[in-house]
């Protein structure tokens, strides 16, 4: 086991490295029925032939016998005494496409391969149980983790050595060494992952706090103080690169300024959505925003797009602007759902997962072009579309141009001589044009999976788009949405699946799917006030407790008790790129036990709030949700009843103001919902504003109502 181990660490210092794009050789929508259905043109395939995922589709012809995670390969393993090797990746990975061709599509390497291991492919998006359990063994051994995500495990499941990407030469110095120990000294290798498989059960496992003292803004004060440090205030985001939007972060920067008044803070908030906005990381002519930018300026970004960023985007920019009225940030919302209903919304309502960075196999090639190509394309609109999207050496990027913003509208008029109007609509042409000139180019490859957790995420974003700007269009498609979720992903047994492609959905859900859905149907409810919404909102949260919940912490697991062939039952506490899901699953509960007067949900909710309490205090940018949720417990929370037939009206009036410690209920008729019961009035439209059950008058004036709100 030593050898294997100084193999381990040596390689490990080169080859951690996360994933940024992928290669060409995706299977998007356009072609995963003709790869299925014809195998006569491949020297091999294999196992994964038979799945839907994209990714794992993208390996069904490599001469690796690869299986997906199952009874099938686990009871294979098992029966042959042969190890595991667990390969986890996902269609926006790019070294694991470097990996696969290099190794994965190699005869010689893959013979070695088959030999000796029993070899799973695993899409992290689909399995994200899977990618924890064995990302956190590779954390544990190395301190540092990445996809791709290679780990070697017992038959049983038990991992002992990981890594992520490795070059060929060092790959199969890696499979020999490895099969050679496990052949040579079993028992050394048994013990190391017993070891192992027990730190991994153990680790990220936080006790349940008994005390009972109340919630202090000082936790947040320096939290914040800290983050401030950590800001860039030239560029926006973090002080750092490379550089991620970090949505739930700048949520709940918004929210602490609701109370503060922090106009540094407001600044440096505004400045990174300003930043963002104008950067190669959006999509100027398509909408839409990009993974990540690779240097501090968010100029050149590693060009896939997923749905969970942009969903989460569109809800913060919504947000934005109805705190500040700012026209970039409505512009923002609105092309960036025109995108998303173009390129990424299934006609069932579903939204797909991502789009590839890469086309024609090259990384951004579908998003950048050649001063030539303006040109000729443009004519003699190109002098202002250079201008405005820098083409110049700002936007140079690898001998082509990212489209990028300096200068705001304003700017741009006084150059050209127009009014802003001018320059508007006239950008409004060049883009039209550009992007129906770029539909000619090769797609990036859509990832056409369903994933209900991401769904849910998108679906909050059109809710809160249109609680904002009352476009009705944004309201159709949540709903679409909305059905699709609960008439599709919900089985009978009351529980709801992760997955869903060309029919198929079987995959049960994690704590993601529940605690995401559930927050977004608790939105839409406050948009429309159909308590079916709510009455859906409410069945997952009480299945989410029968089969996730764990009395002795007071958190969720991430996996059902259903869950089978798992070393480990992990929770997931901490926000990330996507917030965590106990610290989605507390928020809700908190919401809940205000729309029901629930005091178990009231309980829940807070003790999970205590139990994390001190790593709150500690990091706060990584437990941003968490934030938001005790925000709501150290400062008042509104609940605005509104009832009568002009509820619709009022709601929406409500809306034009930024009130982030509130929860909307209403009905246009009589309703036995706690907050509404006995609210009635004959021929009026009364509001309610209350706080912590106790109403104060009614009234029947939105601008009334407001001033009772502090």
């Amino acid at each position: 086991m030593r050898s294997i181990l100084l193999i381990v660490f040596s390689s490990l210092i080169f080859s951690i490295i996360s994933c940024a794009g992928k290669n060409s050789d995706n299977v998007n929508q356009g072609n995963t029925e003709q790869v299925i259905m014809d195998t006569t043109k491949h020297k091999h395939t294999n196992n994964l032939i038979n799945e839907t995922s994209p990714y794992l589709l993208q390996h069904a012809h490599n001469p690796v016998n690869w299986y997906a995670w199952g009874d099938e390969a686990l009871e294979k393993a098992k029966a042959e005494n042969k190890l595991l090797l667990i390969s986890v990746g996902y269609s926006a990975c790019h070294w694991g496409h470097v990996m696969e061709h290099e190794s994965f599509e190699d005869e010689a390497v893959a013979k070695i391969m088959n030999d000796n291991f029993i070899c799973i492919k695993v899409d992290r998006e689909e399995r994200p149980d899977i990618d924890q359990i064995y990302m956190n063994a590779v954390q544990l051994m190395t301190g540092r983790g990445g996809w791709p995500l290679n780990c070697f495990a017992l038959p049983t499941g038990e991992p002992f050595y990981g890594g992520t990407y490795f070059p060929k030469e060092q790959w199969l110095q890696i499979l020999n060494n490895v099969a050679n120990e496990y052949k040579a000294a079993p028992q050394n290798v048994i013990e190391y992952a017993e070891k192992l498989t027990q730190g991994v059960k153990t680790s990220e496992v936080l006790p349940m706090v008994k005390n009972n003292t109340p919630f202090s803004m000082s936790v947040l004060d320096s939290g914040v103080a800290d983050i401030k440090k950590q800001l860039d205030y030239v560029e926006g985001g973090g002080n750092h690169s490379p550089k991620f939007p970090m949505p739930n972060n700048y949520q709940f920067l918004l929210h602490y300024y609701h109370y503060s008044k922090d106009k540094e803070l407001l600044g440096v908030i505004e400045l990174t959505l300003d930043k963002m906005a104008y950067g190669g990381i959006y999509d100027q002519i398509g909408g839409g925003f990009a993974r990540y930018s690779t240097d501090k300026y968010w100029k050149a970004p590693h060009f896939e797009k997923m749905l969970y960023d942009n969903g989460q985007l569109v809800s913060l920019y919504s947000d934005a602007y109805q705190l500040t009225k700012k026209p970039l940030y409505k512009h923002v919302v609105y092309q960036t759902l025109e995108y998303i209903e173009r390129e990424m919304t299934a006609a069932n309502g579903a939204f797909y997962s991502s789009l590839d960075a890469d086309s024609e196999g090259k990384e951004g090639k579908f998003y950048v072009w050649s001063k030539e190509e303006l040109e000729a394309i443009l004519k003699e609109d190109y002098p202002l579309a250079k201008e405005y999207y820098n083409v110049n050496s700002i936007g140079k990027w690898e001998g082509h141009y990212i489209l990028l913003r300096k200068k705001d509208n304003v700017k741009i008029a006084k150059l050209f001589d127009l009014s802003a109007k001018e320059v508007e609509k006239k950008i409004n042409k060049i883009n039209a044009t550009l992007l129906k000139e770029r539909a000619k180019r090769v797609r990036p490859g859509l990832d056409d999976k369903t994933l209900t957790s991401w769904n849910a995420l998108m679906l909050k974003g059109y809710v809160d788009a249109y609680n904002v700007f009352g476009e009705d269009n944004f309201l159709k498609a949540a709903i679409k949405n909305a059905n699709f979720i609960v008439s599709t992903q919900i089985r009978k047994d009351g529980g709801l699946n992760h997955n869903y492609k060309n029919g198929v959905s079987n995959l049960d859900g994690y704590l993601e799917d529940y605690s995401f859905t559930t927050e977004a149907l608790i939105a839409l409810y406050q948009a429309t006030f159909d308590e079916k919404w709510l009455a859906h909102a409410k069945q997952l949260t009480d299945y989410s407790i029968v089969h996730f919940y764990d009395t002795k912490t007071g958190f969720f697991f991430f996996t059902s008790n259903n869950a089978k062939g798992l070393i480990a039952r992990k929770m997931e506490l901490s926000d990330n790129v996507i917030p965590a899901s106990n610290s989605s699953m507390a928020k809700s509960l908190f919401l809940l036990g205000e729309l029901y007067y629930n005091e178990d949900y009231t309980k829940k909710s807070k003790q999970m709030l205590k139990n994390i309490e001190a790593q709150v205090s500690q990091y706060i940018s990584g437990y941003s949700n968490w934030g938001i949720l005790m925000l709501n417990q150290v400062k008042p929370f509104y609940e605005v009843a509104i009832s009568g037939k002009k509820a619709h009206a009022k709601r929406q009036e409500l809306n034009n103001n930024y009130i982030p410690n509130k929860l909307i209920v209403g009905s246009t008729k009589a309703s036995n919902l706690p907050l509404l019961e006995m609210k009635e009035v004959n021929g009026k439209t009364m509001i309610y504003v209350c706080y912590n059950k106790a109403c104060q008058r009614p009234v029947e004036e939105v601008s009334e109502a407001l001033k009772q709100i502090k």
